[in-house]
């Protein structure tokens, strides 16, 4: 059966468009991006030159996607520019991530895990957290404010080989990626449309990390010291080669130094197979979440990955298709 796209847009307190009333649509087309390997979430949004609506900046914004009678919120966020043509307005949004590029903070955090310093950074930006795992425990971390905290949460996130995204209800995630809060089945020949995937060898086999202090081996108050013996600090992933060398100044401990080490070869290996998957409307699928492939001519394209981006589009010419793009597991 062929089911009906159906959709609920929401600015400041009033409904722009939905599928429920029966008349004609003001929506040209609307794309939502959502990327783990983006600064912030986004919407853009066509209307027709209809009606007098003028959508402001800081409007409050909501998106609900599906079909017929069933919507999934894909995203909330602010307008951020609204622009008037002859014929259309283009409205553009951000998710919560904008507050955190556009705040910054000079600390220095004693004794604290990596999640204790993310809900305390996202609070100085009133950016919600969903959930915010312990990582790695910093002997000392300094935040500068040369750099907006979005990177500084980007950064730990990349130490301790965590996703760092807002969800659909614009609460903050700081956690790993294990087997997807969600696994959907797209199978050949019924919900893939299009499927483009690429492999490449190992940018390297194994990834040492060397921190810079004396580690817990001299007493609990020597990560402040330098040191010329790396033996006792190292952090290994891998075993192959080539070998990636890489200096953490934040690695001040041989268990920080080992578990940046691993992640970083994580890392390095699910991306060795990445691809792109075209699909009618999939609102449910979200960051965090899996994909699974089934039976593609391929055998070996067959299994399971992680969803890295999703782009919802919707306009009056193609009509609902999602576009989600990913790697290995």
């Amino acid at each position: 059966m062929l089911l009906k796209p159906a959709y609920k847009l929401t600015i400041g307190d009033k409904i722009v468009d939905t599928t429920d009333e029966p008349q004609a649509s003001t929506v040209v087309a609307l794309v939502v991006d959502l990327d783990l390997a983006a600064p912030a979430d986004s919407f853009t949004l066509t209307l027709g030159q209809v009606g007098g609506f003028q959508p402001q900046r800081d409007d409050d914004a909501k998106i609900e996607l599906g079909f017929e009678d069933e919507l999934t919120q894909v995203m909330v966020g602010k307008v951020v520019t609204a622009d008037n043509g002859l014929t259309t307005r283009r409205v553009i949004g951000h998710g919560a991530a904008r507050l955190l590029l556009a705040a910054s903070a000079t600390e220095t955090f004693l004794s604290l895990t990596a999640g204790q310093i993310v809900e305390r950074l996202a609070e100085r930006a009133a950016v919600p957290v969903e959930r915010a795992e312990p990582g790695i425990t910093f002997p000392a971390y300094v935040i500068d404010g040369r750099r907006n905290l979005y990177r500084h949460l980007h950064d730990l996130a990349d130490f301790c080989g965590f996703d760092l995204y807002i969800n659909s209800a614009g609460k903050l995630v700081f956690a790993p990626f294990r087997s997807g809060n969600a696994i959907h089945i797209f199978e050949f020949g019924k919900q893939i449309i299009e499927l483009e995937m690429e492999q490449r060898p190992p940018l390297a086999g194994q990834v040492q990390v060397f921190g810079e202090s004396a580690g817990g081996g001299q007493g609990d108050n020597a990560w402040a010291w330098l040191t010329k013996d790396f033996s006792g600090l190292k952090g290994t992933g891998g075993d192959a080669q080539p070998v990636l060398l890489l200096e953490q100044a934040v690695a001040r401990t041989g268990e920080a130094a080992q578990s940046v080490a691993e992640a970083a070869f994580t890392r390095l290996t699910r991306q060795r197979l990445r691809g792109t998957l075209l699909s009618t409307g999939q609102p449910k699928v979200k960051l965090g979440d899996a994909i699974e492939l089934r039976g593609l001519p391929d055998a070996a394209a067959n299994g399971t990955f992680q969803v890295r981006r999703v782009r919802h589009a919707i306009d009056k010419t193609r009509g609902f298709t999602t576009r989600i793009g990913f790697r290995s597991i």
